[in-house]
């Protein structure tokens, strides 16, 4: 469990693509690295270093069976992210240049 969710990291992880295709998977149901892997062409190696970075901060939780690792969203992590974002919603309408 992540002691200090820290909004940055959340951020970093979601940054990017391929941690932002895994989440998206993962909302259908639990994978393994190696499944994680395989439509992006990665290898587990580096997939498992993407599952790191969302572990790190809350969003993916891993099991270990046997020799397989699950993975499973968590998306308690997400929820900061929605909230800091929910702010600023009142500001996506309207001009850069000051007129309101």
């Amino acid at each position: 469990m992540v002691e200090k969710l820290d909004l940055n990291s959340v951020f970093h992880a979601l940054a990017h693509d391929a941690r932002r295709d895994m989440l998206v998977r993962l909302t259908e149901e639990d994978l393994t690295i190696g499944e994680l892997a395989e439509p992006l062409s990665m290898s587990f190696s580096a997939a498992s270093k993407h599952v790191k970075v969302l572990e790190a901060t809350g969003l993916v939780r891993r099991t270990v069976v046997g020799r397989r690792h699950v993975c499973r969203l968590n998306g308690g992590s997400l929820a900061l992210a929605s909230a800091w974002l929910r702010y600023y919603e009142r500001f996506w309408g309207q001009h850069g240049d000051g007129a309101r």
